[in-house]
Parts: structure tokens; C-alpha cells; sequence
């Protein structure tokens, strides 16, 4: 029964694991955001305890951190949106009142009649989301930072608690496979952070070389939207390119989303290389000491 006992209880954490996802699945991502983020905080939170901060003023300080970070990606759209909002309502004006769009033999004529009222359309969609999100966002944000605070605050209970759930011979597989995700996870994030960076300083050559005006601009809302996956900076390119080819620059359009596009998958290939190659033989030599099945 004694052997048993630590497969009951497995059984017993995963059921109310998978029960705890049920009912929070509107928050699942919420949840699963501030576990990732306050697993990479852990060891700051550690270091500030080691400099004779208290856990409390840690663990406040680690999630403060959290939070700078976010906003600090996020403020950066809005700030712009601010104070460049009179210049992109300059540029819709220079829009031609009619654009005729022609495709293998097909012919199609918009208006700007109908491209404004599709805008203004879809504006008050998504203001009326907006709106009737904002709540939901508030109560996510805030549920955010206190789930950050109180892992760093008793996570070190859980990570004590879980091991015991582990046969004692397989214990040095899991603690080196605890390690393996935490390097793995920071790793994603550093990668995420390099990439936004040269999103930006490609950005800011590749616009100015094209003549654009507002260079910081274009190549800051390309870096943030750099940590959207999978979109990224194609919304601004193809919304630039939609610009140019409405206007009748056809070159420009090509240029700015071909150079652009290809610089940034150059920079991304080019840091996940260095990235795998850089500390992978450091990681061979130390697999065989680090997973050791017969460690108790």
C-alpha cells in the first residue's frame, strides 16, 4: 500500500488539475501565462533573497518586474497611436477616390466611399468588443499579477511536493528535465526579445532607405508586433503594401514587404542557429551527469 501511495496521489493531483482546467477555461491561457512567467522569475526572486530582501518584498519585486515587462511591449502601440494619429488620418486623405483593381481579365472598381464605410464598420465592431471586453481584460490582468505573486511567493512548496509524486529512481530524470524546460523557456523569450530588437534596427535601414518619414515609428510598431506568433509584422507590411499598391506605387509595395519580410527571416534563422549551436556541445557533456536515473 506504502508503494502505492505515491501513484494514488498522481492520480489524485492530475484529476484535480484537469478539474481545475474545466473550470477555468475562459482563464486557461491567463493561468498558463503567469506560471510560465513566474518559473523564470523564480531565480530572481531567489538572488534578491540572497542580496536579504525578505520572500514578501522578493516576490512583490519579481512580479513588478512581470509587469514592467508587459507593459513595456505593449505601451509602445499605444503611445504611437496617440501622437501619430493625426498623420494617419493625413495619409487616408491621400487616398484616391476610386481604385480599379484588375486580375487575370477581371476587372474591379472600389470606391473609397466603400472602403471607408467598410472601416468605419469594422471600427464599431471592434469598439463595441472593446468595450465589452475591457472588464474581462481588467479582471485577467489582475488575476495575472496575483497568480505571479503567489507562486513566487509558495511556489517553492509546490516544486518540493511534486518530486515526492516521482519513483525515487527516475527523481534525477525529472529534476534534470525540470531544468531542460526552464532553459528552454527563457531561451524561447530571450529569442522572442533578440528578434524584436532586430525587427527594429533592420526596420529602421530598410524604411529609411525606402524614404518614409516616420522611420521610429514603422520600426517600432514592427518590433512589438514582432511578439505576436505567427502574424508578427505582416499586418504592418501588408498594410503598407495596401497603401502603396491604392496609390499606384506598385514598386514601392514590393520592395518595403520583399526586403522587409526577408530581412526578418534571415534575423530569425540567424539567431536560432546561434542559439542552438552556441551551448549545445556545454549541454552534451553535462546530459549523461545531469539525467541520471539511479540519483535518488
Amino acid at each position: 500500500m506504502t508503494a502505492s501511495r505515491p501513484y494514488v496521489l498522481g492520480g489524485v493531483f492530475a484529476l484535480f488539475a484537469l478539474l481545475a482546467a474545466v473550470l477555468l477555461v475562459d482563464v486557461l491561457a491567463t493561468v498558463f501565462f503567469a506560471i510560465t512567467v513566474a518559473y523564470l522569475l523564480v531565480p530572481l526572486r531567489r538572488r534578491l533573497e540572497a542580496c536579504g530582501a525578505s520572500r514578501w518584498v522578493a516576490s512583490l519585486a519579481a512580479t513588478v518586474v512581470a509587469a514592467v515587462g508587459v507593459g513595456v511591449v505593449l505601451a509602445p502601440l499605444v503611445v504611437i497611436l496617440f501622437l501619430r494619429l493625426s498623420d494617419i488620418l493625413e495619409l487616408a486623405a491621400l487616398l484616391p477616390d476610386v481604385v480599379t483593381i484588375e486580375f487575370l481579365g477581371m476587372v474591379e472598381t472600389v470606391t473609397l466611399d466603400d472602403v471607408v464605410a467598410v472601416g468605419l464598420g469594422l471600427l464599431r465592431s471592434v469598439g463595441r468588443t472593446a468595450a465589452t471586453a475591457a472588464p474581462v481584460v481588467l479582471i485577467k490582468l489582475t488575476l495575472f499579477g496575483f497568480l505571479v505573486f503567489a507562486l513566487l511567493l509558495s511556489g517553492d512548496a509546490v516544486g518540493r511536493t511534486l518530486p515526492a509524486l516521482v519513483p525515487a529512481d527516475y527523481r534525477g530524470a525529472a529534476t534534470a528535465l525540470n531544468e531542460r524546460a526552464r532553459e528552454t523557456l527563457f531561451a524561447i523569450y530571450v529569442l522572442q526579445a533578440a528578434t524584436a530588437v532586430g525587427t527594429f534596427a533592420i526596420g529602421l535601414v530598410v524604411f529609411w532607405a525606402l524614404g518614409y518619414d516616420y522611420v521610429v515609428t514603422l520600426a517600432t510598431v514592427a518590433a512589438v508586433l514582432q511578439f505576436i506568433p505567427i502574424v508578427g509584422p505582416s499586418v504592418l507590411l501588408a498594410a503598407m503594401a495596401a497603401y502603396h499598391a491604392a496609390v499606384g506605387d506598385v514598386v514601392a509595395a514590393a520592395l518595403v514587404v520583399a526586403l522587409l519580410a526577408e530581412s526578418v527571416d534571415l534575423l530569425g534563422a540567424e539567431l536560432r542557429v546561434d542559439d542552438v549551436g552556441g551551448d549545445g556541445d556545454e549541454r552534451d557533456e553535462s546530459a549523461d551527469d545531469s539525467v541520471d536515473p539511479s540519483q535518488p
